[in-house]
């Protein structure tokens, strides 16, 4: 029997072949694209009738997706492992890998609210090789928020991995533009009684790796958002998150889709992935100023 992790009991939407490189939905405030070249991954939202992509996709592990670890660190260079990215645990990665080969797509069906996708994921640090997986999304436009529920079946994982241990998941792996570059985020002892939100710094991440993402291990009501100079931007909300990474790949903040500077948010959880196993869970992506975002997010918990 497999194993289930913080599985959310929903319908499956039916599935159908599908062969095109973006699908659409839009309901009035929000439109959304996610890429079939690229897994599936959100590559695209825009606000009511805004031109402007607010999701950094100059690569493949770039984007809104899934990406997952499991195992130890291995060097696979003789097997096409990138030298960049070896050592590298398992590392099956919706959008593509580092070669920008994207995952390959099973299945998807399109409503005018409602992506359901299906794709083979790539391991990220490996020239041409897929993932012994299965990863699922469905994705929902409610109002100015997004609903995304996201799920990988793992059928096998290599044995040079030596699976078994704990790694911090993404879920989501979410990168806004980096003009959205101020970081909001509460931190405080009285979550849920809209106390006063914290004021952090953008910790910012080197072109020589040599610095690391802003680390916050108590997000108490599990989100965070970057927004403009005008007070609009966008946050992710995840419920099972334990803690939170988030910051900047460069100095520059006025990056948009294709720039190599980025915003990054990472909800993580900790937890063991092997042969068999089931990982699941919901996320939301909230539009508008900071204010709105929070009243959103609270209404979704009171309903959850």
């Amino acid at each position: 029997m497999k194993k289930k992790i913080a599985v959310a009991i929903m319908a499956m939407l039916p599935v159908v072949a599908g062969a095109q490189e973006l699908v659409k939905i839009s309901n009035g405030q929000i439109s959304l694209c996610q890429d079939l070249e690229r897994g599936g991954s959100i590559s695209h939202i825009y606000f009511g009738d805004s031109k402007r992509n607010l999701v950094n996709i100059y690569d493949e592990g770039r984007y809104i997706q899934q990406s997952y670890y499991a195992g130890n660190k291995v060097d696979r260079r003789e097997e096409g492992q990138s030298p960049k990215w070896s050592p590298w645990s398992w590392n099956p990665i919706q959008g593509g890998n580092f070669a920008r080969c994207g995952a390959r797509i099973l299945n998807h069906v399109l409503t005018d609210t409602t992506i359901y996708i299906a794709a083979r994921p790539m391991l990220w640090d490996m020239s041409d090789k897929e993932a012994d997986a299965l990863m699922e999304q469905w994705t929902e436009l409610h109002g100015k928020f997004i609903k995304v529920r996201n799920r990988i079946t793992v059928n096998s994982i290599d044995s040079v991995y030596a699976p078994g241990r704990h790694n911090d998941q993404e879920i989501p792996a979410v990168y806004p533009i980096s003009s959205l570059k101020n970081l909001h985020v509460y931190l405080g002892d009285k979550p849920w009684q809209n106390d006063t939100l914290s004021s952090v710094p953008v910790k910012e991440l080197s072109q020589d790796f040599k610095s690391f993402w802003g680390s916050y291990p108590s997000v108490p009501e599990k989100w965070m958002a970057f927004t403009d100079d005008s007070g609009f931007g966008m946050g992710v909300y995840s419920p099972l998150a334990q803690r939170f990474l988030a910051g900047r790949y460069t100095s520059d903040t006025n990056g948009e889709e294709k720039s190599v500077a980025t915003s990054y948010i990472a909800p993580l959880m900790s937890a063991q992935i092997n042969p068999g196993d089931v990982l699941e869970y919901e996320y939301y992506i909230l539009l508008g100023n900071v204010h709105d975002m929070r009243e959103m997010i609270y209404e979704i918990k009171k309903n959850e």
